[in-house]
């Protein structure tokens, strides 16, 4: 859960798409605590509303199978998709480009709107096969337009640069950062905030991280947020660990300072894929969700999956208490079976609208009245007393749930990703559900929109020919949402 405004993308294969699907209305907000919640989501355009960017890396773009695409929801209603055949995108589109890999937001230049940094990590670059690329696009009072190729300041050390993206205000000093890895090198670079569209930033530095490195055993995610409350955003490193021969999926949390990341001051965190950070007790400290999908095989699995609450304190993360859910804890609905991967996905966001941060846990996996990994989403929300996320009044969806369109399908694999954002101005996070196996991995987004009485429900979900990607091959659409 970020302190600053980041997230999305738009519109285009070979010419630029707009168009409004999404009809949300705006109206002012009702809770002041409620907004400050809010404060983390993304607004390209500045008007007020949150934006989502979405990716469908597998999407064929004049004729180049995954060459890769970003959809941009804007929360006025409007969708545009961009790719590298976008006017002013840096690049081309390509065979195997998968742009859209992993995406990052923060106002990277300062002028107050949110940008959003792409990675590409299959481009080619020169002879440099699969070498990869990042370009941020930037916000304006018209959306996102045109970018700016972000340099690999170590291009000769790794390939797949672009695969792992975090931004964040590392130093404290005000400016968005950018923080970058790969799935091939245990080494995390950061340009300081201060891009500016000629290319330069305020500065870089690299941050060796205790992960395994070779092809396929570098980093595989970041996160950030303030995990010891001292007002500056830390780094968190997803990897395999090297304290055994194969290596294990393990979290690194690296404490932010005014000189940036720490990285000797390290700490080993609990297994699982680190997926949102946030204050879910109201300490001042903000607590850090993995989600460990795994039946076995890893430190904490259990059948049916996990999601796992490290909660933050003043000596780091690593001295904080955890806190287990799953689909077996009282309230939570289902109960765990294996393969539901309960926890593949999680994100922290008001969706209530009371103050408190809710949490949204996929289980992609789910298999639902004999349909296999049709998939569902659980909403579990934060108590009324302040003190945390608990299965009280937890909300079970799947597409045959009233208000969510379409119905449940094999392998739609609804919770592909999930996301809460207040796309219309109330207050209240809509939760944004990714199903990228949807007609035959051509990949779906639902924007649920969240009311006053509780319900969550869309009008209509959001397809590949919404949005005008090509349904050749497989866009999987919905795999992946900026954070």
């Amino acid at each position: 859960m970020h302190k600053h405004l980041r997230l999305t993308l738009a519109t285009a294969t070979a010419a630029a798409l707009t168009g409004g699907l999404l009809t949300f209305a705006a109206s002012a907000a009702t809770a002041a605590d409620s907004a400050a919640v809010a404060a983390a989501d993304a607004d390209f355009n500045g008007d007020g509303l949150a934006d989502v960017a979405v990716s469908a890396t597998g999407a064929y773009v004049n004729g180049q199978a995954a060459a890769g695409a970003l959809t941009v929801l804007y929360g006025g209603g409007e969708h545009a998709t961009i790719t590298q055949d976008t006017a002013g995108v840096p690049g081309t589109a390509e065979k195997d480009d998968f742009f859209g890999t992993d995406t990052a937001y923060g106002d990277f230049d300062g002028d107050g709107y949110d940008d959003v940094a792409v990675g590409a990590q299959g481009e080619d670059v020169g002879s440099d096969v699969d070498g990869g690329t990042v370009a941020v696009l930037w916000g304006s009072a018209a959306g996102l337009q045109g970018g700016t190729t972000v340099a690999d300041p170590r291009a000769a050390k790794h390939d797949w640069f672009g695969s792992v993206l975090e931004a964040a205000d590392f130093d404290g000093d005000g400016k968005d950062d950018l923080a970058l890895g790969t799935y091939t090198s245990a080494t995390v670079d950061i340009h300081r905030g201060g891009f500016t569209r000629a290319g330069a930033t305020g500065g870089h530095y690299t941050v060796s991280v205790a992960v395994q490195s070779g092809d396929g055993w570098g980093i595989r995610f970041l996160q950030s947020g303030d995990a010891n409350g001292d007002g500056v955003e830390d780094l968190i490193v997803n990897g395999y660990e090297t304290d055994t021969e194969d290596g294990y999926n393990a979290n690194f949390w690296y404490p932010g300072s005014a000189d940036g990341i720490r990285s000797p001051d390290y700490q080993k965190l609990p297994a699982g894929i680190i997926t949102d950070v946030g204050d879910t007790d109201s300490d001042g400290y903000d607590d850090i969700v993995f989600g460990l999908a795994w039946d076995d095989e890893i430190a904490g699995a259990q059948l049916g999956g996990a999601a796992l609450i490290g909660h933050g304190s003043a000596s780091g993360p690593a001295q904080g208490d955890v806190q287990t859910i799953d689909q077996d804890t009282s309230g939570v609905p289902g109960g765990g079976e294996a393969g539901d991967q309960f926890g593949s996905e999680l994100d922290l966001g008001d969706v209530d609208g009371d103050g408190r941060l809710d949490l949204v846990v996929s289980s992609r996996g789910e298999d639902l009245d004999g349909v296999v990994d049709a998939g569902a989403v659980t909403v579990l929300y934060g108590a009324a007393d302040g003190s945390g996320i608990t299965g009280a009044g937890a909300r079970f969806l799947d597409q045959n749930t009233a208000g969510v369109p379409n119905s449940n399908e094999a392998e739609d694999r609804f919770g592909s990703d999930v996301h809460v954002d207040d796309l219309d101005g109330d207050g209240r996070g809509d939760v944004i559900i990714g199903a990228d196996g949807e007609n035959g991995n051509n990949g779906a987004v639902y924007a649920l929109r969240s009311g006053a009485d509780g319900s969550l429900s869309a009008a209509a979900g959001i397809y590949t020919s919404t949005v005008g990607i090509s349904a050749s091959g497989t866009p999987v659409l919905g795999a992946n949402f900026a954070d």
